[in-house]
């Protein structure tokens, strides 16, 4: 007689909207792949009743969720304890759910850095390095680029007090003189990576900086992906940069979630070439 399998751990992602989520696909592999059961669903969340949809889902017997926009902030309300790395963000995009209460973290940060470090092969450490935005996903990166010492860490923004205050912030992690702040008109030097965390590529826009700021050699990424290159990284490409969407960063902080879940690491090369293929 065989055993009846055991009932698979349920995690969803929380959005609005959410139906172009590739979230489950993502985390069924990686449940394929570790040999965990693992039933993964996108949940459309009402604007205003986030905080509920999660407590439906903890009692439904839910184990963790994701969250995207717009409800990253919200969730640190939902959490009752926070990460280092979700403290640092200010928000949080993944949930776990504990006898002890909601764990809050966020793996984006984490992801970014996997993505540049594992498949592009950019070391972080000694380069200069460019971050355009400083909203909520500029936020999440800064920490975890700052832990590989980058020589340098320039924040820039139209609201350049926006830039200052999140530069201010990590101004001692990255020690002397390593984070600074600046307006897009004010970019007169060349940067070794140049990441893209603003959301002009939404709207098929440009962040107005200088073809000046690609040093030779330079990877730019822009943390938006699609089946066509978006118009920061075709700017990037004519000027000279190896270019980078944000499929990859997609990929691997899917992957810390499930390692915050279920306490193994899985491997996101053969996930990442099958979601590229699929664009």
């Amino acid at each position: 007689m065989t055993a009846t399998p055991a009932p698979a751990d349920r995690y969803c992602v929380f959005g609005n909207p959410i139906a172009h989520s590739k979230s489950p696909d993502i985390h069924a592999a990686y449940a394929a792949q570790t040999g965990h059961a693992v039933q993964y669903e996108k949940r459309l969340a009402p604007v205003d009743g986030f905080a509920a949809a999660v407590h439906a889902f903890i009692a439904e017997g839910g184990k963790g969720a994701n969250v995207t926009v717009p409800f990253k902030l919200e969730a640190v309300k939902v959490a009752n304890a926070l990460t280092i790395r979700a403290q640092a963000a200010g928000a949080v995009n993944t949930l776990h759910f504990t006898e002890d209460g909601i764990i809050g973290d966020n793996t984006d940060g984490a992801g970014l850095v996997a993505d540049i470090v594992g498949n592009a092969g950019m070391q972080i450490g000694g380069r200069r390095v460019l971050l355009l935005g400083a909203g909520g996903a500029a936020r999440g990166v800064v920490l975890p680029i700052l832990e590989h010492r980058p020589a340098q860490l320039v924040i820039a923004n139209r609201t350049v007090a926006t830039a200052q205050a999140l530069a201010d912030q990590f101004a001692a992690l990255g020690g002397d003189g390593v984070v600074s702040a600046c307006g897009y008109a004010d970019l007169d030097a060349a940067f070794d990576l140049v990441i893209n965390a603003t959301a002009a590529s939404l709207s098929a826009e440009l962040p107005p900086v200088p073809a000046t700021v690609f040093a030779p050699g330079a990877l730019a990424l822009d943390m938006m992906y699609g089946k066509e290159p978006t118009v920061f990284l075709q700017f990037a490409a004519s000027h000279g940069a190896a270019v980078r969407d944000g499929l990859g960063m997609l990929v691997e902080q899917a992957a810390e979630a499930f390692a915050v879940w279920r306490g193994v690491h899985p491997d996101t090369a053969p996930v990442l070439q099958s979601l590229r293929a699929q664009l």
